[in-house]
């Protein structure tokens, strides 16, 4: 069958975890497009929230989706969903055909502990891994939509979960089937601790877990801007990726088209970067307060000047619904009590007001300029007070992002043309047509789970070697205790039709079908054995698992007929 690189390709299509996106990046836009195949999302369209959404704007679409997901999905990163593997037996499935050295330099799980501000924080302790031996880490599964919205059928959730790629994926689909945006303006920005994607329409925006930043929001010094901000200031993009292909900072081939990418990244620039002006620079000291001390307020009150130093201001901010943005500068002003202010000024401080019209007056001002301008102001302010702040202020309003270098080995892909007026049995039907010339349109056939179209080696090979919480729980009960505990639990899949969930799915979520629950039980068994001979025939609604001569019977409801075969390592369908 295929030989050892492709079939850990193939069987990672169905495990999705964090490590095997990052040496496999051709798996990571499949994902949107198994999401955008699944009939979950295109429900979302009936949905009275969006209602005349199709004829709405860029900014009022995005809106209408984030909330709906904020709504309807929590973040979660809890290593007992999809549990532990170690650092050795990972290293042991890539080591053949990926570079050990540059995994190390590059992923969070295997030594990478970011740039600059992940310096200063235990990456195993941030995470709840410094309880562990240090060669455990997580599998940290990326979930297909059914997977994330599975979550409410969880003890203890309310709601559907995912983890920030699995985030990422599913706002990439929303975008699509929701807002009308075209895949062709949708990307995926991977990082060693982070994913987000990159939307290049209007002026660009950026998804970050379950919210959006536009390119105001990027600039306007909030805690949540400074969260969104963290990944693209601290860490390298490793992989970016689009319905044209990938390109991954360590892989000398790329197979995203060329202009695309230089599109991304020339767009992805300019969102990043902007002139100083003013409600920016008050962004700015609004969110490094300690530069406040350099800076002080002047106004007039029935015709007398008044001062007060800048950090009163954003004091008196945090209980107004006022700012001291231009806009509503006078209501916020008005708010503030007389002995907050003083009839003289105050020594070595900048006058605000003074800033605000260099700014104005003087357009597409570098930051050197800014900073003989601020000296200018006020001579008495030594020069070294200024130099740490311009260096921030610099910072914030330019970040580079260290992107895949352009010099790559541009490979051109054959990927399929999905619009924005196709129906989901238009895209589902274009999957599968090109899935014999398409490495993408393949890999998402895999990524989907149609079992009745597809091969069921790697999907048993992934149920049995990286499923290993539905033994974990249950592992010092016997085989007919846990054939007892799956026949009493859930009968439905959280996957329509002919697709199938793994087990550790079927075990989190309490419910499958019954070919799904004969596998969990051939994993249990595998586990307590890792040599047993183990038989699974299904013949549509008749389901048995065959090992050691007993034989153990479920009910399906779906329409397959497959004979597997499991020896230790070696699976066999047919």
């Amino acid at each position: 069958m295929e030989n050892g690189k492709d079939m850990e390709r193939l069987s990672s299509a169905y495990t999705l975890s964090d490590m095997e996106i990052f040496v496999f990046p051709e798996l990571f836009y499949p994902l949107v497009l198994a999401n955008i195949m699944s009939p979950i999302i295109w429900k979302w369209r009936e949905d009275p929230w969006f209602k005349g959404i199709e004829n709405r704007g860029f900014n009022y679409k995005v809106n209408r989706i984030k909330q709906y997901i904020i709504d309807n999905y929590v973040f979660n990163l809890d290593l007992s969903t999809w549990g532990l593997t170690t650092k050795t037996k990972e290293i042991a499935r890539f080591r053949d055909f990926f570079d050990i050295d540059h995994i190390k330099q590059s992923n969070a799980l295997f030594g990478y502990e970011g740039d600059k501000y992940y310096f200063d924080i235990d990456i195993r302790q941030h995470f709840g891994l410094d309880k562990y031996d240090s060669d455990i880490i997580p599998y940290w599964k990326t979930e297909t939509v059914e997977a994330m919205s599975a979550f409410r059928l969880k003890e203890g959730y309310t709601t559907g979960a995912g983890e920030c790629v699995s985030l990422s994926a599913l706002y990439a689909a929303a975008m699509f089937i929701v807002g009308r945006i075209p895949l062709e303006n949708i990307f995926l920005v991977s990082t060693p601790l982070h994913s987000q994607n990159f939307i290049c329409e209007k002026e660009g925006l950026i998804t970050n877990n379950r919210r959006i930043v536009t390119k105001n929001m990027w600039f306007n010094g909030t805690s949540l801007s400074a969260k969104a901000r963290r990944a693209l200031e601290n860490e390298k993009v490793t992989i970016v990726s689009h319905i044209s292909g990938y390109i991954h900072t360590l892989l000398a081939d790329a197979t995203i088209d060329k202009e695309q990418y230089k599109r991304f990244s020339r767009k992805i620039r300019d969102f990043l970067s902007s002139d100083i002006t003013v409600p920016y620079f008050l962004n700015f000291l609004r969110f490094k307060s300690q530069y406040n001390k350099l800076f002080q307020f002047e106004c007039e009150h029935y015709g007398t000047k008044r001062y007060i130093p800048l950090e009163k201001l954003f004091e008196y901010e945090r209980a107004s619904r006022f700012t001291i943005a231009p806009e509503t500068r006078q209501q916020f002003i008005g708010e503030i009590e007389c002995e907050e202010f003083y009839l003289s000024p105050f020594k070595n401080r900048i006058l605000l007001n003074q800033v605000e019209e260099i700014i104005q007056k003087r357009e597409k001002m570098d930051i050197k300029e800014f900073k003989e301008a601020l000296l200018g102001v006020n001579g008495e302010l030594a020069e070294k007070c200024l130099d740490e702040m311009i260096r921030d202020l610099d910072g914030f309003l330019g970040t580079e992002p260290r992107l895949p270098e352009e010099s790559k080995n541009f490979l051109k892909g054959d990927t399929p043309k999905i619009e924005t007026t196709d129906t989901r049995e238009d895209i589902v039907n274009k999957i599968f047509e090109k899935r014999e010339e398409s490495l993408s349109a393949y890999l998402t056939a895999h990524v989907f789970r149609q079992m009745d179209k597809t091969e069921w080696v790697p999907f048993i090979k992934a149920a049995m070697e990286r499923n290993p919480i539905c033994f974990e729980e249950k592992k010092r009960e016997d085989i007919s205790t846990l054939y007892d505990i799956l026949i009493k639990i859930g009968n439905g899949s959280i996957y329509d039709g002919n697709r199938m969930a793994q087990p550790d799915e079927v075990w989190n979520f309490r419910s499958g079908d019954g070919t799904e629950k004969a596998i969990l039980l051939a994993n249990f068994i595998r586990n307590k054995n890792n040599d047993a001979g183990i038989e699974i025939i299904i013949d549509n609604e008749n389901v048995e698992l065959i090992y050691l001569n007993k034989r153990y019977r479920f009910r399906s409801s779906k329409t397959l007929r497959k004979k597997i075969k499991i020896n230790g390592d070696e699976y066999k369908e047919s």
